[in-house]
């Protein structure tokens, strides 16, 4: 492998599912100016709208997810094409 190309700023953050508020923590590099206490210890926190235990691929239920709108949106534009 070649040296210097992998990133060393690697610390623990808190990863937190905006649609169950479910949270793991890993390492990661990436950038967060929000932080979160879990278990008595504080995370930076980076939010997601889904995740492993809000997708329906693995947890087998269907689920629908509106953000901004995007449904009610297709339906607008498609509507004149469901005569």
């Amino acid at each position: 492998m070649k040296q210097g190309i992998h990133p060393e700023n690697y610390r623990l953050v808190a990863f937190k599912d905006m649609s169950n508020e479910d949270v793991f923590i890993t390492k990661s590099t990436v950038e967060t100016k929000e932080t979160i206490t879990h278990e008595g210890v504080e995370y930076p926190v980076f939010k997601m709208e889904i995740s492993r235990t809000s997708h329906p691929f693995y947890t087998g239920k269907s689920k629908l997810i509106d953000t901004a709108g995007r449904i009610d949106k297709f339906k607008t534009k498609y509507a004149k094409h469901t005569k």
